[in-house]
């Protein structure tokens, strides 16, 4: 063999040896990006960057961030891509009873057509206000819409197995008590409340008038001192467990497709439309943090506000009460503080005793079959309004407020123990203490479901076919809902509520 033959012989060989050499070098650098057990590498330069904000659907995105995403993917399983969705078509802000009823009417009614997101920054619902409520459902409300949304709510209930059942999973059980709410008034209020019994009669809700007399009979343990009448409801009415019904609702909602984010909505991004209008700009993305600290854009078509007490700040991210003009009317919502007490009386009331609700803002009802009730007080002037700044339970309310008005109205309850309690809050809105629902008078695509004065278990399903039907058939037909729209708010047109239940 000649020597040029040999060289190039040898430059062959020892080239291919170091191709092979820098691919195995590619490979074990790949592998330990990979989390591989056989190849690892401590060299920090070898791992891939983070990638701080995700854009939304219809960005550019260089080649490099995409193949980044697909090893990081292949390594935890979960391509940033599927932890939140780069685009949908309904963005859900809080994941509630409420805001997960509106995820379920939505698919329920257009399960191929539409994909429904939802943001939630607590996932086990440590702060919602329907999990720490009090409340449940009854029909004593002074505003027709409201007495429908109840009664739909409790409908949706009682066929709770139909709606919510998923296969290969127990059937939902909510624990529904059917004792009914007894609101008591006194004789400056008689006749107003006499005019709501025939109104939510009419609507088919079945409570009763009961005058002084009639409550004694009824009552024998209760004192009804100052009390002109009270109006009971004998079906569809009580109180529930929450949990079992948001877990109902949001396990029915993943089986349709619903996609539940935990992570805290922390912006929209604006886009400029050409429009005659005064606002020039609409949403087009939701920004959503993840507990990694990750921003994700979110491109959507609609986004709906279900964020409870914190409602106003998703709405100030809109430019909702931040911008000009009518923009500059915020959403007039905000957190108020509710204690639950729970005490002890083995003697008292058994299971006639219904959930009552005095003037005096006192409520108390039965709690299961051991001698346990819960109450609290609702406060009726600002001075007496609980600090928000934490869930502390203050017991001194408990003791100044609470127990001597649950005495004079059972003295029984004299006798009783305090065990424990909690506090929650409630989203209030502070102009007119009614629901706003339906869409912003110029931010058509950014939708309300709020204010809702702790309602939210007994209007959720209500609220959340409403909404379905104002989406997908532009019109209301489970009642009509357009009296609690924002626009009242520009106009000076408050639904002032009164005798709530």
């Amino acid at each position: 063999m000649s020597c040029p033959m040999l060289r190039s012989l040898c430059r062959s060989t020892l080239k291919s040896v170091l191709l092979k050499t820098h691919h195995c070098k590619q490979f074990v650098k790949l592998r330990s990006s990979l989390g591989s057990a056989r190849f690892v590498t401590t060299d920090e330069s070898d791992k891939p960057d983070v990638q701080k904000r995700i854009p939304r659907a219809g960005h550019f995105r260089s080649a490099w961030d995409v193949m980044k995403e697909e090893f990081e993917g292949m390594k935890t399983m979960k391509p940033p891509g599927t932890v939140v969705p780069r685009e949908t078509d309904v963005l859900i802000i809080g994941g509630g009873v409420v805001g997960s009823s509106v995820a379920y009417w939505l698919k329920h009614e257009d399960p191929a057509g539409s994909n429904v997101t939802v943001i939630e920054r607590d996932p086990v619902y440590t702060r919602a206000s329907s999990m720490l409520s009090w409340e449940g459902i009854n029909f004593r409300s002074s505003i027709p819409e409201n007495v429908q949304l109840s009664l739909y709510t409790s409908d949706f209930l009682r066929d709770i197995k139909q709606h919510l059942n998923v296969l290969h999973e127990a059937s939902p059980d909510v624990q529904f008590n059917h004792q009914g709410y007894l609101l008591l008034a006194e004789e400056k209020d008689a006749e107003r409340l006499a005019e709501d019994v025939v109104m939510q009669q009419d609507l088919g809700a079945r409570v009763v008038l009961l005058t002084k007399r009639q409550l004694t009979e009824r009552y024998p343990w209760m004192d009804f001192e100052g009390i002109e009448c009270g109006s009971l409801g004998l079906e569809g009415e009580g109180w529930l467990d929450p949990w079992s019904y948001l877990r109902a609702l949001k396990q029915k909602n993943i089986s349709l497709g619903v996609k539940y984010v935990h992570g805290e909505l922390t912006g929209f991004e604006l886009v400029e439309i050409e429009t005659d209008g005064p606002v020039k700009f609409k949403l087009d993305a939701g920004v959503t943090r993840t507990p990694d600290g990750r921003e994700h854009e979110t491109k959507f078509c609609l986004a709906i506000n279900c964020a409870g007490p914190w409602a106003a700040d998703v709405a100030e991210m809109a430019r909702v009460g931040t911008g000009e003009g009518d923009l500059a009317v915020p959403l007039p919502v905000e957190p108020r503080k509710r204690y639950a007490f729970v005490n002890h009386l083995p003697s008292g009331p058994k299971l006639d005793c219904p959930l009552v609700k005095d003037p005096s803002g006192l409520f108390f009802h039965r709690e299961g079959f051991g001698g346990h009730y819960v109450c609290g007080l609702d406060p009726v002037s600002e001075v007496d309004e609980p600090v928000i700044a934490n869930f502390e339970v203050d017991f001194g309310f408990y003791d100044e407020k609470v127990l001597p008005k649950l005495t004079k109205r059972v003295p029984e309850f004299s006798k009783s123990n305090l065990k424990t309690a909690w506090a929650g809050y409630k989203d209030h809105n502070i102009v007119d203490q009614s629901p706003v629902i339906g869409p912003h008078p110029y931010l058509r695509n950014f939708l309300f479901a709020n204010g809702l004065e702790g309602q939210g278990l007994q209007y959720s399903a209500g609220i959340g076919r409403a909404l379905m039907e104002y989406i997908l058939d532009n019109g209301y037909k489970v009642a009509k809902l357009d009296r609690f729209h924002f626009d009242r708010f520009l106009v000076d047109d408050p639904e002032q509520e009164q005798l709530t239940g």
